[in-house]
């Protein structure tokens, strides 16, 4: 038995070593892409910043103000330290700049990582700082930083390294002082400091703040009254206060077109509300032993009360993923995923292009950091559910027909309902990922794949008289004659593409949420191989074929010398006709309905679904005959890729219990008859 216990031990920890080794590939994989981008920009689109300070000889020099350009968004103290660069040849600080921001991004990931609250098991100490830095450089921040040539980094680096690294409330608060006195708005730290008993590294924080902004004052007077007074601590700068690229509280009231004497009220106000409030979350999860946390809180309440937060100064967000929020298992993975969502995509992805939504869409990222500055419940240490949430229920695996399958046993039926959130989240995420993917597939616009699409188109329809199928013109004309038929068909190829699959998830997701997991991952790898067949394989749809005579009659006349019109604009990819996802989507409804529907009737209704799409999709010119045939294959794929990876779907396990427990029945001691015991049906 020892044996057998030490034979297990060294395989997991085999596991953890190969794990490890895998993510710090990834993070290096990472790296070396971002500095590849970054670099291979052309000169003058790349460190544009930095551009502020080239010469007419190609070197760095300075000459009158530093804010004659509005480009450069630092303080008189951070253009005080730069100011040794100006001797340095452009090409050599730009590779030197760019290599040491990325130095500067492995430190704050290792920092960060040895700064989350114990206590911290094997596994996690082994895989966060791969994990941290592959984040740090996914995320638009440390993006946007090596593209501008920014210093934003520096001051996360320092208060971290001020919090965690170093000894001494002295030393402490000059590192934190000299974060300040290249981003003001981190003076915020200072009451930070204070209210957790190192009033010491406050005042010293204070000091060296007041020390440096006096320094440059003495050093640039013009510079410092430039930016202090005139720009109002950067305000004027970067960009008009009211970009979108200014996640700030005075960037929203200004987008909000609140403006003048009341808009400055509003901004104080609200601006001194946020800090208290944020501080004083900081304060209590400081004392909790989670000081990362607080740091991350309090660096959040610092981007929306500072004038001007600009892309690249967003970082103190993505700290805050280290809380933890929710007493479920399943609902631990909503916060940490929408504040890498948020960090790492732009935010059109997240939401819809509804105009009710722009606001909110506009101000993702500072509505984010205020929610974790004000309102988002982390669990304290003390809760009983910090580090033992309440566990989510698993199906008990059950032998499948083929060998080697589940080929992810990991991969276990989880039982219970997932979190609307996160689900909502990660599907509008994949969908406009597979809006994207489908648009790039013709290299990003529909005229340039439109002669490989319609050679395509000429294959299929030679295909199809071949075999006799070549149905499209004679359906289309034969619909178009009858108008209550075209108009039905209409309605039923724009109306229920969306509203019909929506409804099944919907309901699966009520009332049965272990086959709503099996639906929608059937779902998820049906689109996936339908994405690779639109790459693959663009097409032209009938009503795209020039010569055929097929009538368009849900989107009009066609113009061919105009192939992006009306609806059909470069936003969408009109060539994605292989495999049809109209079909495919309405024969997964039809076979998920079938399979799970209670009553024949109603999984004959679920049935004339697809059989009304196919209908559609030909009549009305959207598709040939082989393009469903293209979309059942996909289905196949995406229920057999389901059952290869998972095994049975959930719903078999539960029924297998249920006919075990009848036929057993209940023992006189409340326990399980032997059958349900050997079958190993028991939920987890």
């Amino acid at each position: 038995m020892a044996n057998a216990e030490h034979s297990g031990t060294t395989e997991v920890q085999a596991r953890l070593r190969a794990a490890r080794l895998a993510l710090w590939l990834v993070a290096a994989v990472l790296a070396v892409r971002q500095v590849a981008v970054a670099l291979s920009t052309p000169r003058g689109e790349r460190l544009t910043d930095l551009e502020t300070w080239v010469g007419p000889d190609g070197v760095l020099h300075v000459k009158g103000s530093l804010y004659d350009s509005t480009q450069f968004t630092g303080t008189p103290f951070g253009g005080l330290v730069l100011k040794p660069l100006t001797r340095a040849a452009e090409q050599a600080l730009g590779w030197g700049w760019t290599f040491g921001t990325l130095l500067l991004v492995v430190a704050l990931g290792l920092v960060a990582a040895r700064a989350l609250p114990q206590p911290v098991d094997r596994r996690t100490s082994l895989l966060a700082a791969p994990v941290a830095i592959s984040l740090l450089m996914l995320s638009l921040p440390v993006r946007n930083t090596l593209y501008l040539g920014q210093t934003s980094i520096m001051p996360v680096l320092l208060v971290l390294v001020a919090c965690f690294a170093v000894r001494g409330e002295r030393l402490s608060g000059l590192l934190i002082g000299l974060a300040a006195a290249l981003q003001p708005a981190v003076l915020l730290f200072a009451p930070l400091l204070w209210f957790t008993g190192r009033r010491r590294g406050a005042l010293t924080t204070a000091a060296t703040f007041a020390a440096g902004t006096a320094l440059a004052w003495a050093a640039m007077p013009h510079d410092s009254y430039t930016y202090w007074v005139h720009h109002i601590a950067g305000t004027g700068l970067g960009g008009p206060a009211d970009d979108l690229s200014n996640q700030s509280l005075h960037g929203l009231l200004l987008r909000l077109g609140v403006a003048g004497p009341l808009e400055i009220s509003l901004f104080l106000a609200l601006g001194a509300a946020v800090a208290a409030l944020g501080v004083r979350r900081a304060v209590r999860y400081a004392r909790d032993g989670q000081l990362l946390l607080a740091v991350a809180i309090t660096g959040c309440a610092a981007i929306a009360v500072s004038p001007t937060t600009w892309q690249h100064q967003l970082l103190w967000v993505l700290l805050a993923v280290v809380g933890r929020v929710g007493k479920r298992a399943s609902d631990r993975y909503v916060w940490p995923v929408a504040v890498v969502v948020v960090m790492t995509l732009p935010a059109s992805m997240m939401l819809p292009h509804i105009s009710a939504l722009y606001t909110l869409r506009d101000n993702v990222v500072l509505l984010t950091a205020l929610a974790a500055a004000t309102v988002i419940p982390f669990l304290s240490r003390t809760s009983p559910h910090y580090r033992t949430p309440i566990p989510t229920a698993y199906a008990a695996p059950v032998p499948a027909r083929l060998r080697g399958v589940p080929l992810l046993p990991f991969l276990r039926r989880v039982l219970t309902r997932p979190n609307l959130l996160l689900e909502l989240l990660l599907m509008r995420v994949t969908y406009a990922a597979y809006q994207q993917v489908r648009l790039a597939a013709t290299g990003g616009t529909n005229s340039a794949g439109r002669a490989t699409a319609e050679e395509h188109g000429r294959q299929i329809l030679d295909l199809e008289r071949l075999l006799h199928i070549d149905i499209e013109h004679w359906a289309n004309h034969a619909v178009v004659k009858v108008d209550w038929l075209r108009n039905f068909f209409d309605f039923y190829y724009e109306s229920f593409h969306f509203v019909v699959p929506l409804s099944v998830l919907a309901l699966l997701y009520w009332r049965r949420p272990g086959d709503y997991r099996w639906a929608r991952a059937s779902l998820g790898f049906t689109t996936l191989l339908a994405l690779v067949g639109f790459w693959l394989y663009p097409l032209a749809p009938p009503r795209l074929m020039p010569g055929l005579g097929v009538i368009d009659t849900v989107h009009g006349v066609q113009d061919f010398s105009k192939p992006d019109y009306g609806t059909l604009t470069a936003l969408t990819n009109q060539y994605a006709a292989m495999p049809s996802l109209h079909f495919g989507w309405s024969l997964w409804c039809g076979v998920v309905i079938a399979i799970i529907a209670p009553w024949w009737w109603m999984k004959g209704l679920g049935l004339l679904h697809p059989l009304f799409t196919v209908s559609a999709i030909v009549a009305t010119g959207n598709h040939w005959v082989l393009d469903a045939a293209g979309g059942a294959a996909v289905v196949a794929g995406g229920f057999g890729l389901s059952y290869l990876f998972q095994g049975p779907r959930a719903r078999v396990v539960a029924v297998a219990a249920e006919a075990d427990a009848r036929a057993d029945g209940p023992r006189a001691d409340g326990l399980e008859g032997p059958s349900a015991r050997a079958s190993g049906a028991r939920v987890n």
